[in-house]
């Protein structure tokens, strides 16, 4: 998708035609040059380089991953960023307690007409909220998605992305690195 190249102009500030914080923006997933997933999310914060954005589980009934489970009545305030190669995902079960964080490796968000769009470039983070889990996912279907070779470019920038989540899922308190402003 074009309109997601790191090549694209950072006007350094959000679209006008973005909501305010608490108003609605629709989250869309590109994965492949189609819609993975499309759902209506919370806009907390837009700072013109990051936004931050709150909904509930929006797959259908449970997901079990065998090192998380995400199911019904849980919640995700996610990252994202329109100058970084990833978004952050932090997520906590119906009462309120942490499970750790999914990070999703994208090209940088672009927000416009009430949208939040992020293209998935396969590559995946998990860090548990105890810090005792730190998994690389998913990095088959990265060799297998052709990135390298279509796009040597981005696929770099995804790698070191991957490699700059991991090197901070194993140091310090990471949730923090993400909620400070």
């Amino acid at each position: 998708m074009s309109a997601n190249s790191a090549d694209a102009p950072d006007t350094g500030r959000a679209d006008a035609n973005s909501p305010t914080p608490g108003g609605q923006v629709e989250v869309v997933l590109v994965k492949a040059g189609r819609i993975k997933i499309r759902y209506p999310a919370e806009l907390l914060q837009d700072d013109g380089t990051r936004v931050t954005v709150r909904a509930p589980w929006a797959g259908d009934g449970v997901r079990d991953f065998g090192f998380v489970r995400f199911e019904p009545g849980d919640v995700f305030t996610e990252y994202y960023w329109r100058d970084r190669w990833y978004a952050v995902k932090e997520v906590r079960d119906a009462g309120g307690a942490l499970k750790g964080w999914y990070c999703d490796i994208t090209r940088p968000a672009v927000v416009s007409a009430g949208e939040l769009v992020v293209e998935d470039l396969d590559l995946d983070l998990w860090r548990s909220a105890d810090g005792t889990a730190v998994l690389r996912l998913d990095e088959d279907e990265f060799a297998a998605s052709g990135l390298a070779t279509t796009d040597p470019r981005a696929a770099a920038a995804a790698e070191a992305a991957l490699d700059d989540l991991e090197r901070l899922a194993h140091e310090g308190d990471f949730g923090t690195l993400f909620t400070e402003t």
